[in-house]
């Protein structure tokens, strides 16, 4: 025990409060508790590395720059998962060459099937199988997410079971009813060949606020280019009306110009000096007296 008066004294003094968390706090703590699954699903739904890691983090921008909404969302993890399965499963990837090809496919010829079957969904019943049977959600929440009803939800995950089935045979030696159980089973322990790490949340959260701050100038450069080009137009745009020339056309039917022959530049200049020059004119045939 310490001396009376020292610090640290049982004085019955009640303790100082925890210093609150930041929005940053709290932002860092979700993505630390959420990015990693969600970069796996996100390479179950694409099986590109890359392309899951670019997905998880601009949803976690989209979330960083709607925090303040966010944080009041009854499940925030839902918003981001949706977020991100959104844009992976956007048909715009196919025309990007650095994700035009799936990586390296798992070394376990059992993971390779499953994942090679799961990409040959299609991407809407993709996402309900990882929904419903990798992530766990009941069949109202999968309709929910995918903005679909339960009936809807329901046929598209039994479409996706048959076609699962017909592509692996571990699956379709066990009853329909079983088959969601063993797929939960599978695509969790599915092991890619690649690493699924995801970055730190301080530099994910860094490089949204910068590309925010990118955009931000862009769209201040581009409304101040709008705002030149209107002035310019203003000042150089006609006040009034002006008519349109009509096109020449040809007529037909009016007679050919008549009437005295233009005067050929030597005809021209005799006609000068004829007129200039009285000695040569009219004042020779008609002389007067001086």
């Amino acid at each position: 025990p310490g001396a009376p008066g020292a610090p640290g004294a049982d004085s019955g003094d009640p303790a100082e409060p925890p210093a609150p968390l930041t929005p940053a706090d709290v932002f860092d703590a979700l993505y630390d508790r959420a990015a990693p699954a969600l970069l796996r699903q996100a390479y179950l739904l694409t099986g590109r590395r890359a392309l899951a890691m670019e997905s998880v983090e601009r949803a976690f921008h989209l979330a960083w720059n709607r925090w303040p909404a966010l944080i009041a969302d009854p499940d925030p993890v839902g918003w981001v998962r949706s977020a991100a399965y959104e844009y992976a499963l956007s048909p715009w990837h196919q025309f990007r060459r650095a994700h035009r090809h799936p990586d390296k496919p798992p070394a376990d010829p059992a993971d390779r099937i499953l994942l090679d079957a799961m990409l040959q969904l299609s991407p809407m019943h993709r996402r309900t199988v990882l929904l419903y049977d990798g992530i766990g959600l009941d069949l109202p929440d999968t309709a929910a997410e995918t903005e679909a009803t339960t009936p809807t939800a329901g046929n598209r995950l039994l479409r996706a079971h048959a076609e699962l089935a017909a592509r692996i045979p571990e699956l379709a030696a066990v009853p329909p009813e079983k088959q969601s159980a063993v797929l939960r089973h599978r695509l969790g322990a599915l092991r890619p060949s690649v690493p699924l790490e995801p970055r730190p949340a301080v530099a994910v959260r860094g490089s949204g606020e910068h590309r925010t701050r990118l955009w931000g100038r862009a769209v201040l450069g581009l409304t101040a280019m709008i705002a030149v080009a209107t002035s310019y137009t203003l000042s150089t745009a006609p006040t009034h009306y002006i008519p349109p020339l009509a096109p020449g056309a040809s007529v037909s039917g009016v007679p050919p110009l008549s009437g005295p022959q233009h005067l050929t530049q030597r005809s021209k200049e005799l006609h000068d000096k004829l007129r200039n020059d009285p000695e040569a004119g009219p004042a020779r045939l008609a002389p007067k007296a001086e």
